[in-house]
């Protein structure tokens, strides 16, 4: 007599479990998660620092800052630039001569985020790799 045949008054039952659904699902959530990983991948790569604990910048080399004043005004250091086109030609060159190619931006908290993103764009287009946000520590953190 069989497994899962019925004799009469005797019945037996199939002790296995039938592992094709599961094998189907996994094999699903594997295509699903291999299509979808390369698109998680995009974006902007930016280095922000930390606010309230950040130990600074190291005291042997000085930082590259671009600045954007509250007029929308561009300038490197005391150096003034006349717009996010003209940033990039000028940066390039500035890194020319530096090892570290790192810039750090320095934007008033008014200036419209259109503008700044303009600039972000333009460091980018420059070659830089590493790009870090200045801020300060909120008002509370100030009085410490």
């Amino acid at each position: 007599m069989e497994v899962g045949q019925r004799n009469g008054s005797s019945r037996s039952t199939l002790s296995q479990i039938n592992v094709t659904p599961l094998v189907d699902v996994m094999l699903v959530l594997l295509i699903i998660f291999m299509v979808t990983a390369p698109m998680l991948e995009q974006g902007v790569e930016v280095n922000l620092p930390e606010v309230s604990d950040s130990p600074g910048l190291t005291a042997g080399k000085e930082p590259l800052v671009v600045t954007v004043e509250r007029n929308g005004a561009i300038s490197i250091g005391k150096t003034s630039i006349p717009g996010p086109d003209k940033l990039m030609p000028v940066l390039r060159q500035v890194l020319e001569t530096r090892q570290e190619k790192e810039v750090f931006l320095q934007a008033d908290r008014d200036v419209p985020y259109g503008r700044v993103v303009q600039v972000m764009a333009a460091i980018k287009g420059a070659g830089i790799q590493k790009l870090g946000m200045v801020s300060q520590p909120p008002e509370s953190d100030k009085r410490r």
